[in-house]
């Protein structure tokens, strides 16, 4: 059955405890800046229930490369470094690009290739979030259905949106939080949101969000759905993905 797993991103270590007795998945951003040892990610799946599920941000040491064909060591220390010891509190797995990093098929065909398939045995999915324009090209969408990868699909006046459908999971990252609202986003864009995350959930794809290629035709599937509030204010995500859990009921 595909579920719906939604929260801001990693908080600190006081109150990750807080945090995962609340919520149903985090975004874990350390692995962004540097590599973590095998104790924390041990610590992180020992502090969070049963059925809690973290997402892992991949290195900018890979992601900030000039040549992505040339990352495929860094990208085997990352998965060496300890990410099984989340076991199956494992998520997806975020490469978040700059924003002035373009798309070239060639090299990032070759970045795709590198990303492994699963990790001591378990499915990985992979998911890339891209901040440039030049990546709103079909044979973008075409590369990462052929690997069964994932776009993210951004919520910002910054970015570029993308809602194709490529991969087994949906991964959401909405943005456009305002500080005056107590849940960050108002009642009836999370009722819209929500609905769109069911959608999702059952194999459709929202009508209303932009796709890039018209011409790729997504299967109809079950998807777990990740829908993450990303916001400076540190009560703002919090309370947007507890009142968003409450609408998926």
């Amino acid at each position: 059955m595909a579920r719906c797993v939604l929260s801001q991103g990693l908080r600190q270590a006081d109150e990750l405890a807080y945090a995962t007795s609340h919520l149903t998945s985090i975004e874990i951003n350390a692995t962004h800046y540097r590599l973590q040892s095998p104790k924390s990610f041990k610590k992180w799946a020992d502090t969070a229930p049963d059925g809690f599920v973290y997402s892992v941000k991949g290195p900018r040491l890979v992601t900030q490369q000039k040549v992505l064909a040339e990352t495929d060591k860094f990208i085997e220390r990352f998965f060496a470094s300890g990410l099984s010891e989340l076991g199956d509190k494992l998520g997806p797995v975020l490469w978040q690009f700059a924003p002035f990093k373009t798309f070239d098929e060639t090299d990032f065909a070759k970045f795709l290739e590198h990303l492994p398939k699963d990790l001591d045995g378990r499915k990985l999915n992979h998911v890339v979030e891209v901040r440039h324009a030049s990546f709103q090209d079909p044979a973008f969408i075409r590369l990462l259905k052929e690997h069964g990868v994932a776009p993210v699909y951004v919520d910002s006046e910054d970015y570029p949106s993308i809602a194709d459908l490529t991969g087994d999971v949906v991964y959401a990252r909405l943005q456009r939080g305002d500080e005056a609202i107590e849940t960050g986003y108002p009642p009836k864009d999370l009722d819209t949101w929500a609905a769109r995350a069911k959608a999702w959930s059952e194999g459709g794809t929202p009508e209303d969000l932009p796709v890039v290629d018209n011409g790729h035709i997504a299967e109809v599937k079950p998807r777990d759905v990740f829908v993450y509030f990303i916001h400076e204010g540190k009560l703002r995500a919090p309370a947007a993905a507890m009142s968003f859990i409450e609408r998926l009921g």
